[in-house]
Formats: structure tokens, C-alpha cells, sequence
């Protein structure tokens, strides 16, 4: 575990919250749904917490559309913070997102949609809250922007995919433009789906999305990265493509129910089926396979689902 992840912890315990938070994990793994989360969200212990854990995020220092900086959040009693946060989500309007191009290794210019300070603390206090309601519906191939799962949780599975399950066959995939192009509709759906079901929780979401971006104006698609909620809500888009691969191979639900995954291996072996195992992180993922014709049929299905 992580520095960054035993502070987490140590400040989900210091507010009382990690009990609770613990409880909507189990209680989304096993399939209840959530139709009053609003207060919870807006409680004292959560926005305390966020602020806690922005406080200490090196984004903190960077300046909004409305030049904030989290010295301007410490500048307020605790109690007024509170209140002031509530007051906004009444009638939450998002301020607008300032868009800043940073470079990618092979030289492209990636856009970051940067919140407000105050925009990023109401984000922070609905990722805490969403963040084990949908970790209990999340498949186990996912790795990124997870918590206590890295990038090389996710290259120990490729490589024990490699050299244990003999699959040397790989279908790599990067989704161009994946965060500027999320269908709103759809990812609200998802959330639905997952659980998700106060609809004033999923109203503000809509409307977080559907933040000013400055100088370009109201986007129509898209999940700014740079939000804090956003690398959730991608995962969230693509957890039914996750699941749909595990459910042709791995978790493809058999009429007996074997005991032993290797026994269930071994009888899927004999069927007509082609073994197809995931590692995603992010939009970035690999499907691992034992021929190169499967890998050929894997791809030309994987595109048509996407599409």
C-alpha cells in the first residue's frame, strides 16, 4: 500500500467515514441499489473529508478560471465552508473549466479541463461517496485510477498471462480521443445501471459534465480530464465493455459449476470458444489470446462493439 493510500485511509477513519463507506461496497456487491446518497454526500464528516484530501493534492495550488487556489478555501472557517458548499449545490451551477494542452510523449498536445478549486472540492465529495458503490460492480482486469491497483498490478497479469496461461497472442488497443468523446446520455445510464438511482445525485453529475469549458464554450460529449470525478466515470463507461469480454471466457457462466477455475478452463478448452483474457487500464488495454487467427476474430469483434 501506498503512502498517498494509508493518508487516505488514515483521514476516512479520523472523520468516522470508512465504516460507512465499507458498508456501500458490500451493499453494491451484493446488488442493492442507491436512491438516497444526496445527504450523505453533503454531510459535515464528506466535506470535511474532501477538503482533507484536496488539501493535500499538488493540483490544489493550481489556479480556476476564477484565479482560486486552496489558500482561498483555508481562508474560511470550517463551518462556513460547509455551509457556503451546501449553498451552491441547491442550485448547482458549475463554474467554468479552464482548458490547458500539456504535451504527450510521442508529441501530441493532450487537453486538461481544470475545475475551480471549489468545483474540484464538490467533485471530491461525490468521488468519495460513488467511488464503493461502483469499486463493488468494477470488474477484477480493470487497473487504472483504482484505488490499491497500479500499473504494475496490471503488468504482473500480463506477464503471468504470458508465461503461466501461454496466451502470446495480443490484441493492443487505445481508444482515440476516449475522454473527449463519452456520450453523456450513455455514461448517466451506466450510472443508473450500477446502482446509481438518486436523481438529484446523477442531475448534478449531468450538470458537472456539462461545465462551460473557457474559450471553447458548453461541451456536448466528453469527460474533462483533470476533473477529479472523471477518471471514475470513465471506468464506469467502460466497465460493460470489461465485462463483456470476461463473459466470453473467464466468467462465461457454465451449467455445471466447477469448483476449480482450472477445471473450468479445461472444459472450455474443449468447446468451440476462444480464450480471451483483458487487462485495461484506462483506454489503454490489451487482450490476451493462444492463436493468432483468434486474435484476428477478437479484434474485428472488439471494434464492432466498441463502434
Amino acid at each position: 500500500m501506498t503512502d498517498l493510500m494509508i493518508q487516505k485511509l488514515r483521514n476516512n477513519e479520523y472523520f468516522g467515514m470508512q465504516d460507512q463507506l465499507d458498508s456501500l461496497y458490500e451493499e453494491s456487491e451484493n446488488g442493492r441499489y442507491f436512491k438516497n446518497l444526496y445527504d450523505f454526500i453533503i454531510s459535515e464528516e464528506n466535506i470535511r473529508l474532501a477538503y482533507r484530501n484536496i488539501k493535500s493534492n499538488t493540483g490544489s495550488k493550481t489556479k480556476g478560471t476564477n484565479g482560486h487556489t486552496i489558500k482561498h478555501l483555508q481562508s474560511m472557517d470550517i463551518k462556513k465552508l460547509v455551509a457556503i458548499t451546501r449553498k451552491r449545490l441547491i442550485n448547482y451551477e458549475p463554474h467554468s473549466v479552464k482548458r490547458v494542452l500539456i504535451p504527450k510523449p510521442n508529441g501530441d498536445m493532450r487537453p486538461l479541463g481544470i475545475p475551480t478549486i471549489e468545483d474540484r472540492l464538490i467533485q471530491q465529495m461525490f468521488l468519495q461517496i460513488l467511488e464503493p458503490i461502483v469499486e463493488g460492480k468494477f470488474n477484477s482486469n480493470s487497473f487504472g485510477f483504482r484505488p490499491k491497483r497500479s500499473t504494475h498490478d496490471a503488468l504482473a497479469r500480463c506477464y503471468h498471462l504470458v508465461n503461466h496461461s501461454f496466451n502470446h497472442y495480443v490484441v493492443d488497443i487505445d481508444i482515440k480521443g476516449f475522454f473527449d468523446n463519452v456520450n453523456h446520455t450513455k455514461l448517466l445510464k451506466q450510472l443508473w445501471t450500477i446502482g446509481i438511482r438518486d436523481k438529484k445525485v446523477l442531475s448534478i453529475i449531468k450538470k458537472m459534465l456539462k461545465a462551460e469549458i473557457k474559450g471553447i464554450g458548453v461541451p456536448d460529449k466528453g469527460t474533462p480530464q483533470g476533473g477529479i470525478l472523471s477518471p471514475l466515470l470513465a471506468n464506469v463507461v467502460l466497465n460493460e465493455f470489461d465485462w463483456w469480454i470476461s463473459n466470453q471466457w473467464e466468467t462465461k457462466p457454465t451449467r455445471i459449476p466447477y469448483k476449480l477455475k482450472r477445471n473450468k478452463t479445461d472444459a472450455l478448452k474443449k468447446t468451440k470458444l476462444k480464450p480471451m483474457y483483458l487487462v485495461r487500464y484506462a483506454d489503454d488495454f490489451k487482450i490476451f489470446t493462444n492463436s493468432y487467427n483468434n486474435a484476428k476474430k477478437i479484434k474485428i469483434a472488439v471494434e464492432k462493439w466498441l463502434q
